[in-house]
């Protein structure tokens, strides 16, 4: 007779464990959230789950939950309830015993995903510090930036005065070099970006006679490895105090909240500018390539009204994309083709007319921040893609679209009008 108990034997739940495969099934989500469920084979050992979070894969990639454990709620693949926000963990750092200095380029007054990785490094490398440590991100400008926290900014000082706007590098060094006296940070970082990161960073590194780092993509507290040669070699040295930044080189801040809190500069002294800031220059959006424009509207199958589409793409200031399909029907030339068999491009919105999705499609437009989608079908993968989504016929959607875009414009020129009278 067995001295084991009954309780002792390990059985399986086949159901459970069919529940726990498939993410289809409406009790997935429970199943699949509950700490202590376990997928066991036929020799009864343990299976992993690559879906859970936490999964370390064969190329060491670590799974996050970029839903913060709101997969169920969101209904995603599955048919349950409506999402629910999540409060996540406040990150606090009462006294930094240091500072790392992130300069972004705010795009447009917000974050860009390049900022983001770069706030991202700020917080590896202080983890390698003894001490306390804060992130401080230094920003120019006006702001519209409302996710501060969320992105892991510890400490906000936004210089938004007029001396701040446009192109005037040396009076944002001035800036900067009163940050260096005062804070003595133990790092600078800046993207290594054509939007600003990149000058800014060489001025400070001349002013304050630093060697920087530039294309920096691994970076611990000891070495950093650059990209050399147009990216054909990499260049190991040690971390100096002063790096520029590649994309992706570190993960984004997505699992903590952090405070933000806002710092202030005294006086800085207006600097003598060498060179002037005359505005923009209007340009044809169209005699931009598709590779470096920053707003595409892009044609799919469903346009059937092309000098409408051309028309809200003159009026919304949009340079024209369009998807292989609407190229090989003759409705627009080759080179205003996207995806992995046309151009790949990096727009700050991507606002796709009539485009289910195709996975080439797909592919091109990986890189861009925000996707919206017109499109009648409402399960199609652009709008899967998409940021914001409008579903309909995409002829009276652009048709209301041109118009109220008009009337604004023509409400704000009555104003500046008035202003001026």
């Amino acid at each position: 007779m067995s001295d084991h108990n009954s309780h002792d034997v390990l059985r399986r739940d086949p159901r459970a464990e069919w529940i726990a495969r498939n993410r289809l099934h409406p009790l997935h989500g429970t199943v699949a959230s509950s700490e202590t469920a376990e997928v066991r084979g036929p020799s009864g050992l343990l299976r992993k789950n690559p879906h859970k979070v936490g999964f370390i894969g064969p190329n060491g990639i670590k799974r996050i939950d970029r839903l913060k454990g709101n997969a169920a709620a969101t209904g995603k693949g599955r048919r349950t309830g409506a999402a629910q926000d999540v409060q996540l963990p406040l990150h606090k750092v009462e006294n930094p015993d240091f500072y790392i200095v992130v300069v972004p380029d705010m795009v447009g007054g917000r974050l860009t995903g390049h900022d983001k990785d770069v706030i991202g490094q700020a917080h590896k490398l202080a983890a390698g510090i003894e001490g306390n440590g804060a992130v401080l991100a230094v920003c120019f400008g006006q702001s519209k930036e409302e996710h501060f926290d969320t992105a892991g900014v510890d400490r906000l000082l936004l210089l938004d005065d007029e001396l701040y706007e446009g192109y005037c590098p040396e009076q944002r060094l001035a800036a900067l070099v009163q940050v260096e006296a005062g804070y003595q940070p133990k790092h600078w970082l800046f993207p290594d970006s054509v939007n600003g990161g990149s000058d800014l960073g060489s001025r400070l590194a001349a002013r304050i006679k630093e060697r920087p780092a530039v294309q920096a993509w691994q970076v611990d507290n000891q070495i950093s490895v650059c990209r050399g040669a147009g990216g054909t070699t990499d260049i190991t040295r040690a971390t100096p105090r002063l790096l520029m930044l590649a994309e992706e080189c570190a993960d984004q801040i997505d699992e903590t909240r952090h405070e933000a809190l806002s710092l202030e500069l005294p006086v800085v002294p207006a600097v003598i500018a060498q060179l002037q800031d005359k505005g923009q220059v209007a340009v044809d959006p169209n005699a931009i390539s598709l590779a470096e424009a920053e707003f595409i509207l892009s044609a799919g199958n469903g346009i059937h009204n092309w000098d409408q589409f051309h028309e809200a793409a003159a009026v919304l200031g949009a340079t024209e994309g369009a998807s292989r399909v609407a190229v090989d029907d003759g409705f627009m030339p080759r080179f205003r083709q996207v995806g992995a068999t046309g151009t790949w491009v990096t727009a700050r919105v991507y606002l796709a007319v009539g485009i289910s999705g195709a996975i080439q499609h797909m592919q091109g437009i990986g890189q861009c921040d925000k996707v919206i989608a017109i499109n009648t079908d409402a399960g199609c993968d652009m709008v899967k893609r998409a940021a914001l989504s409008v579903i309909g016929d995409s002829e009276e959607i652009l048709s209301e679209l041109i118009q109220r875009v008009q009337e604004f414009r023509t409400q704000s020129s009555a104003g500046g009008d008035q202003d001026a009278a």
